[in-house]
């Protein structure tokens, strides 16, 4: 591991990075949109300063997340998936491994950590559900869900943050068994499983919301949206995803987090599948299809609302894409636009930080609704591999993953 340390780290990361009592994939709600305020409104021309590099983290497409001053990060070493958990110097507190990393077409992890009250909850290449102590880097449990439930994953693995609630560790087997199954979090004790709605596992990870009383646990498999009653394994109400898919190309590759927001829930995926907004009904147990646009099928890159407006990338070919913006109520598209390639967005202080996968180029955005409109951009050259790692935003640092490389940037305005 290469190290490099600018100013001294330890007066730049005092106090606590992350105020939130979780942390997870694509911070609050799993929307994309992080709570920092106050960050620099443009960047020099080669970008904001570097405060950290780590090297050797083990290759893969998870994001990092920073909980009470750690860093935490996913990677593949060999055959196996492990998490090491770094100080905000770079130094390295302890490496945990998890579980066999899948093992065929891209093998690096994928999985973010999801951690709470000192525990941390993953799943493995393979599908090894597990929880490691924070602190101390402890295997506390493991359950090896995809052999005991008989799961399918789709042909390209295991590409799921598993969600949680106060009880329970969520993840979706896919298969003819059950669909998706819930954990004890202290033990890891089955505490349902719901019925089988038949179909693989997909590629996306899941969101709770809450409607009338219920809250339910959004979930895809490679056929169908499901809202599962978090506390005892009711599927609600399922809608078809794969009857919208208009060829065999990528077929039921559901790949992004839904988005909820106001009683309306947006799915996108690549391959030419239509983006979708469904009106939830009031009492929760039912959707109707609000729109449909078929501009706007986001490959791997996930997407933020940010005021009336989606703002992500589309899928063209598995290597090409554009930039694409549409009307949160109506589903028009407002502009499409090419630059550089598709890639992942997350969203902070009003801007947008959209990071093409192809070549490495980040650029700051303002999220304007006529045009992309980059204030600034810088390249990032460590690392090998596609830029997939999703981007993450705490206490004002900018953390990049690129294969076996991590970076992070001070985006605090001292202005």
């Amino acid at each position: 591991m290469r190290i490099f340390t600018i100013l001294l780290l330890t007066i730049i990361f005092s106090g606590d990075l992350f105020s939130q009592d979780v942390v997870e994939w694509r911070g609050l709600n799993r929307s994309g949109i992080y709570p920092d305020q106050n960050l620099l409104k443009s960047w020099p021309e080669s970008g904001p300063k570097l405060l950290l590099e780590l090297d050797k983290i083990g290759n893969g497409y998870s994001s990092p997340v920073v909980y009470k001053n750690t860093i935490f990060v996913t990677g593949r070493k060999d055959t196996l998936d492990v998490i090491s958990a770094y100080e905000t110097n770079g130094q390295k507190k302890w490496e945990t491994p998890y579980g066999r990393a899948w093992a065929r077409t891209f093998p690096e992890t994928r999985c973010t950590p999801t951690i709470e009250n000192n525990r941390i909850y993953m799943v493995s290449g393979m599908g090894q559900v597990v929880s490691v102590d924070a602190l101390s880097g402890k295997l506390l449990w493991t359950v090896d869900a995809q052999t005991i439930f008989k799961g399918e994953p789709h042909r390209w693995g295991i590409s799921e943050s598993v969600a949680i609630s106060d009880k329970a560790v969520f993840y979706v087997t896919g298969g003819e068994e059950t669909s998706v199954i819930a954990l004890n979090k202290v033990d890891g004790k089955l505490l349902w499983k719901t019925k089988s709605l038949g179909g693989v596992r997909a590629y996306a990870s899941s969101v709770i919301i809450e409607k009338a009383g219920l809250k339910l646990l959004l979930a895809q498999t490679a056929n169908d949206l499901m809202a599962i009653n978090i506390e005892n394994g009711e599927i609600v109400w399922s809608f078809n995803l794969v009857k919208y898919h208009p060829g065999e190309t990528g077929k039921g590759a559901n790949t992004n987090t839904p988005l909820y927001f106001d009683n309306q829930i947006f799915l996108t995926s690549g391959y030419d599948h239509p983006a979708i907004m469904l009106t939830l009904a009031d009492d929760g147990r039912s959707v109707s299809v609000k729109w449909t646009n078929p501009d706007f099928d986001n490959h791997i890159g996930g997407v933020v609302k940010v005021g009336n407006y989606i703002f992500g990338s589309n899928w063209i070919t598995n290597t090409t894409g554009n930039w694409i913006c549409a009307d949160w109520n109506t589903g028009k598209t407002l502009y499409e636009t090419k630059w550089f390639n598709k890639g992942p967005i997350i969203s902070a202080d009003g801007f947008l930080y959209c990071y093409e996968e192809k070549s490495g180029n980040l650029a700051l955005v303002r999220p304007n609704p006529e045009k992309f409109d980059v204030i600034s951009s810088f390249k990032i050259t460590k690392g090998e591999g596609p830029h997939w790692a999703h981007p993450a935003i705490f206490d004002g640092k900018l953390f990049v993953r690129h294969g076996e490389s991590l970076m992070v940037y001070d985006l605090k305005n001292k202005d």
